[in-house]
């Protein structure tokens, strides 16, 4: 599909790191020293980390080592980024998209946790969404479907109706395999095969259809 779209769907499922907010400032700050930690080069760790739960990322890149140091690595880290808001912010046009979405449904999908999800959208002066599936609402990490199939099954609509807006690889790997449309946003998405893609959101502009459908111009 081209960069100019039109797509119809019941629900919007929204990623936040990279689709609403800009954090890559901290993401790499954070694990880069871990990386560095770890003996690994930084490079080649930044391919594997967005859009995965940290324990998850960990997982991939040190295979050999036990779930629970990842997982205890993966809480000192979240702790770090949720005081770490520098550099924090805002996708161009992601208010505006949000407020256009007032009274549609819709669901924040995020790998980030309450905490995190909750201190990084006020960074970027964004409202949350009324329905938040987070790191502690599942048992697997994206790509695993499981996140959007539980925004999905929250707001009452079938997998298919829905389409998912996501910036990294192992996200759109999650969408698809939910059996969702997905709109890519910025250019690590455009990687990944997305069945639309645009820079920003202010590529976007939701149209409320009286049947409930939700029309999305998209480009």
């Amino acid at each position: 599909m081209t960069a100019t779209a039109v797509l119809t769907a019941r629900a919007l499922l929204l990623d936040m790191d990279g689709t609403l907010v800009n954090s890559d400032a901290v993401v790499e700050r954070i694990w880069r020293r871990w990386a560095d930690r770890q003996g690994l080069a930084g490079d080649e760790v930044m391919k594997v980390v967005h859009g995965r739960q940290g324990h998850a990322s960990m997982a991939l890149l040190l295979p050999g080592r036990p779930m629970e140091q990842n997982h205890a690595d993966n809480a000192r880290m979240l702790a770090e980024e949720t005081a770490d808001m520098d550099g924090v912010v805002a996708i161009p046009g992601a208010s505006r998209f949000l407020a256009s979405l007032h009274g549609l449904p819709h669901a924040l999908v995020t790998s980030a946790d309450v905490a995190l999800s909750t201190a990084r959208m006020a960074a970027g002066g964004l409202r949350l969404p009324d329905v938040r599936i987070t790191a502690e609402s599942v048992g697997a990490s994206k790509p695993d479907p499981e996140g959007f199939l539980k925004g999905a099954a929250e707001l009452g609509v079938a997998p298919a109706d829905c389409v998912v807006f996501e910036d990294s690889g192992a996200g759109i790997q999650a969408g698809r395999a939910a059996g969702m449309r997905v709109v890519g946003v910025g250019p690590r998405a455009g990687l990944h095969g997305p069945d639309a893609l645009v820079r920003d959101l202010t590529e976007v502009r939701v149209e409320a259809v009286g049947d409930g459908t939700i029309r999305l111009h998209v480009g």
